[in-house]
């Protein structure tokens, strides 16, 4: 039986005080949470700052991004180790934000994916698509291309030690939610595309919706068989909001 997983991603959002308060409110509910792995990715700056609050709980911790390279000349990147250094668990490659904002290829993103297991990191791998690609009929291809990249550099086994996160770019932000049996049509064909390939991997794997996850759809989301926990982005933003994710996903 596959542990659910919920991971809250932070994107460009905090201070150190929201950060504070934000971590006291999710410590003082972590025990409701019985089943689910819990786990947030901050902004890099409050890494430091979660290791510090999060230390002896429940809650993992992990990196919104991480560089291909292990040091050197790449101002501005932050390597495997360095996250690894401040206990970190988790990071988020491939994400659709950094897919169009900064123009990340799938073979980039391979890279990226590669860097942090080699490392010791879970990669969340994310896929999904744009909402003109969906209406071309074409969200398979796409999210089979940008497992492909991966399983063709790395192998399926790999995946062994990830995550997959499915996120209909389209229903990021925008307030529009894929439907459950949208998603669960979405997750069941990247599960069978693994499962081409071995089948041990597929059922063990993980895969995460991530397109506008919220307490009053997650539980219906949540209950379908392909879909093993969130990426949340806003909702968890707010301790009562994510928790109350954590809580469906029990």
């Amino acid at each position: 039986m596959r542990q659910p997983l919920v991971a809250g991603n932070w994107k460009m959002n905090g201070s150190r005080e929201s950060v504070a308060a934000l971590l006291e409110g999710l410590k003082a509910g972590i025990g409701q949470v019985g089943k689910a792995e819990v786990a947030v990715c901050p902004p890099s700056i409050f890494i430091p700052q979660v290791e510090e609050a999060l230390r002896g709980t429940p809650i993992a911790w992990g990196g919104q991004d991480v560089s291909t390279e292990a040091s050197g000349a790449y101002t501005g990147e932050i390597s495997a180790s360095m996250l690894l250094d401040f206990g970190c668990a988790y990071a988020i490659v491939g994400h659709s934000e950094r897919r169009t904002l900064h123009c990340e290829s799938d073979e980039l993103v391979a890279r990226k994916f590669a860097a942090a297991r080699g490392a010791g990191l879970k990669p969340i791998l994310c896929v999904g698509e744009t909402l003109e690609e969906r209406e071309q009929g074409v969200t398979e291809q796409v999210c089979a291309r940008q497992i492909d990249a991966v399983l063709d550099r790395e192998g399926v086994a790999a995946l062994a030690d990830a995550v997959i996160a499915y996120e209909p770019v389209w229903a990021i932000g925008t307030g529009k939610v894929a439907s459950p049996e949208q998603a669960q049509e979405v997750h069941a064909f990247i599960r069978g595309r693994i499962a081409a390939r071995d089948a041990g991997v597929a059922e063990g794997l993980r895969i995460l919706y991530g397109g506008s996850m919220k307490p009053d759809n997650a539980a219906e989301l949540l209950a379908k068989p392909d879909i093993d926990g969130g990426l949340i982005g806003g909702a968890s933003l707010k301790a009562g909001d994510f928790l109350g994710i954590c809580l469906a996903a029990n």
